[in-house]
């Protein structure tokens, strides 16, 4: 489904729900206002829960659409017929300036990969030439986790990085009660 598509829904008598399954630091930074939020990790668990849904579409969204397709695969396979992936995910919701929520800015979890990234590697080359040729391991290694990262679709440099207390959410996601919510139709909190 495209930007357009789901504004075109929005506006219409028809109920959408906007499910977005991306970290709560993530939904805390910017989501699209009304959505809900059950990060993509704990979905699983909910997926028998959210099935119930009845009503209009729901359209998931993450990042770049990634994530909402395996939750959309996730929720149909649990028997969710409705389920619809927002196309370039909140990258393209932003890009045509679309209204969003924010609770708390931050840098966003892929450009603080790419800035360590590109920290550790630079670090390690000029230490490499400067002081030890061994040094040429850590820019070696960095290489080969993005390789990685871009072959299996995981982000083990990611992960770490969410684990800091800069990335967590301020608001701690409380997935029970946001289902319930979403189940019910109800405003979610902080939208």
């Amino acid at each position: 489904m495209t930007t357009s598509e789901l504004r075109h829904l929005q506006h219409g008598l028809e109920r959408v729900r906007i499910l977005d399954v991306r970290t709560a630091s993530e939904f805390e930074n910017v989501h699209i206002a009304g959505a809900y939020n059950v990060p993509l990790d704990q979905l699983a668990e909910h997926a028998a829960d959210l099935r119930d849904v009845s009503g209009g579409p729901v359209i998931l969204v993450c990042q770049s659409g990634q994530r909402a397709q395996k939750a959309e695969a996730l929720l149909r396979d649990a028997g969710m017929p409705n389920v619809h992936v927002l196309e370039g995910g909140m990258r393209a919701w932003l890009a045509d300036a679309l209204p969003t929520r924010r609770i708390r800015a931050r840098i966003s979890l892929e450009r603080q990969v790419r800035i360590a990234a590109g920290a550790l590697v630079t670090l390690g080359s000029l230490a490499a030439l400067t002081t030890s040729p061994l040094w040429a391991v850590l820019p070696a290694a960095i290489g080969s986790g993005l390789i990685f990262a871009g072959v299996t679709d995981t982000c083990a440099m990611g992960m770490l990085l969410a684990r800091l207390p800069y990335n967590r959410a301020a608001i701690s996601c409380d997935t029970e009660s946001m289902v319930r919510r979403f189940i019910a139709d109800e405003k979610p909190g902080g939208s």
